[in-house]
């Protein structure tokens, strides 16, 4: 979590609060979608996270991906924003948010694939005909809108 969102949630305990952040869309050479399977959740979900204080949602997009994949992008394409109800999510402690989702599509990606950050339990790709079974409903909702 980064030092922002803890300094908030000492503020206001597990109340609910917007937070805006990215996420990543890694497509590899066989049509696959990179997933992580997220140590907080135990769902898989798509790489991204919260922007901290100064960043820009690019800026964000392209730290959270080498932080979560141990993989950089020649390009983050823009894809949407993603806000409202349907991301109201509230974590396994009790935490509760209403996301605010920049998406990006990865292009040129290099480097290996690597859990850097503490927050994966293990990073796949999966075929859009046989995604992960215990899915995170925003990457649900974002595969479905734009890649399906």
């Amino acid at each position: 979590m980064a030092e922002y969102t803890r300094e908030i949630r000492e503020l206001i305990g597990n109340r609910p609060f917007i937070l805006v952040g990215s996420t990543i869309v890694v497509i590899n050479d066989k049509k696959e979608i990179l997933f992580q399977h997220r140590s907080d959740t135990e769902e898989w979900g798509l790489p991204g996270g919260a922007m901290e204080i100064g960043e820009t949602l690019e800026q964000t997009a392209e730290r959270e991906l080498y932080e979560e994949t141990g993989l950089k992008a020649k390009t983050l394409k823009f894809v949407d924003v993603m806000s409202g109800k349907e991301l109201y999510f509230k974590y396994p402690n009790g935490d509760e948010v209403y996301n605010v989702i920049s998406i990006y599509l990865a292009e040129g990606i290099n480097g290996k694939l690597a859990m850097n950050d503490g927050e994966s339990l293990a990073l796949k790709y999966f075929s859009l005909n046989n995604l992960p079974s215990q899915m995170d409903e925003r990457a649900k909702l974002i595969i479905e809108k734009y890649f399906l």
